[in-house]
């Protein structure tokens, strides 16, 4: 099922997961929640568990040790549930892109419904992603 396909008629709770990340987008995550984007005030809020969430925020490679990780949280995750991959490294493997431990296929792992390309992208890159999916919820 594609996210097109997906409806949702509420604000957005948002669990994030770090894969095998640099870090760097994970920054620019947290970058989102001080004063100069504040995305609180759109209806955006960061949770602390899969069970509450309708986006899983996922950052990183996809090793083969995090991969069943992944898979189990997700699999935990109330449905419907969208999947936003941030970042490069989730995207194209970056400069882990040869590495044997990467795990060649990331939507053999989970279903990703949006990506948001940059290394690491800016806030609002995220912004303008999220903005297109409530887009999608509210059409």
């Amino acid at each position: 099922m594609g996210w097109y396909n997906k409806r949702l008629a509420k604000s957005l709770w948002v669990f994030h997961i770090s894969g095998s990340p640099c870090n760097n987008c994970d920054i620019e995550i947290l970058d989102l929640l001080t004063p100069r984007y504040d995305v609180e005030r759109l209806g955006i809020k960061l949770v602390g568990s899969i069970r509450h969430a309708d986006v899983l925020l996922v950052t990183g490679i996809f090793n083969q040790k995090i991969a069943p990780k992944i898979k189990k949280i997700y699999e935990q995750a109330p449905k419907p549930i969208f999947v936003v991959a941030v970042g490069t490294c989730v995207s194209s493997g970056c400069c882990f892109k040869e590495s044997y431990n990467r795990v060649e296929k990331r939507e053999e792992v989970i279903p990703i419904d949006m990506y948001v390309p940059g290394c690491p992208p800016k806030p609002e890159s995220m912004i303008e992603a999220v903005a297109k999916l409530l887009g999608v919820l509210n059409g």
